[in-house]
């Protein structure tokens, strides 16, 4: 028969490593972070009862499934917080991660594919697949969403324009582009979206899209595609990931900066 919790014997912080299957080492660091408060013995030693040996338990369940520590200490910490409402939030992100594991690992595959194919081709039909691939990567990521914001026709037109280019105006797309994460990053450094760094950032970005667009495109469009970032993760990703966080939010106050002047 089960002892009665009131009168269960208190652990120590070996015998509860020992039951729980983890070490001493990180009880205590539970304990730094706030999660775990045992008692002390006359002695000092810890000892843990029944409650410490709950939270412990919670503990792990919620480390099993890929839950942070830090969020785990604020959700034992808020008597207010909802475990059940956290740990659905988490199983959301999972879920949300997965799809995109997925994409990566088709596009990843598609890399392979094409690599393997350029190899035998000659440098200008490997050339011509190199841009094929572009194009197809840009619509599986993007190409439903830009053609129910900007019409097929107009996406037609960029891809055909895309295959137009020749070997020197694609190497100087690409170059543009790395240049315009090194430029974001000293026009940055400036703290101001007016300063010349983050002006020539924005001639940069615009000479870029239009490339892409071609001229004589509306400058609401192009406002509403810059701003529009800021609402995508994947532009996020993108822009903060080259050049710290904070950096889509930047370029796009250094664009709206340049149209104002």
């Amino acid at each position: 028969m089960q002892e009665p919790q009131a009168t269960r014997k208190p652990k120590t912080i070996g015998q509860l490593a020992e039951q729980s299957g983890t070490s001493a080492r990180t009880l205590r660091y539970y304990e730094d972070l706030g999660i775990l408060a045992p008692q002390r013995g006359p002695n000092g030693y810890r000892l843990y009862g029944p409650r410490d040996e709950r939270r412990l338990a919670q503990v792990m369940a919620m480390r099993a499934c890929g839950l942070p520590l830090g969020t785990i200490a604020r959700l034992l910490q808020d008597p207010d917080a909802s475990v059940h409402a956290a740990l659905l939030d988490h199983l959301r992100t999972l879920r949300a991660q997965g799809k995109s594991l997925e994409a990566a690992l088709q596009r990843t595959q598609a890399a392979i594919d094409a690599l393997e194919r350029i190899d035998t081709m000659k440098t200008e039909d490997a050339f011509e697949e190199l841009k094929r691939q572009g194009l197809e990567g840009f619509e599986r990521e993007y190409g439903q969403e830009a053609r129910a914001r900007y019409g097929s026709d107009a996406i037609e037109e960029a891809n055909a324009r895309m295959m137009a280019l020749t070997r020197d105006e694609w190497d100087a797309k690409e170059l543009l582009e790395e240049s315009i994460k090194v430029q974001l990053r000293l026009a940055m450094a400036t703290g101001d979206a007016g300063s010349p760094e983050s002006q020539e950032l924005a001639r940069m970005h615009e000479r870029w899209i239009g490339i892409h667009w071609g001229e004589g495109y509306a400058e609401n469009a192009y406002l509403g595609l810059v701003r529009g970032y800021l609402d995508d993760p994947r532009f996020v990703s993108y822009y903060d990931g080259a050049a710290g966080e904070g950096a889509t939010a930047f370029l796009v106050q250094a664009v709206e900066a340049q149209h104002r002047a």
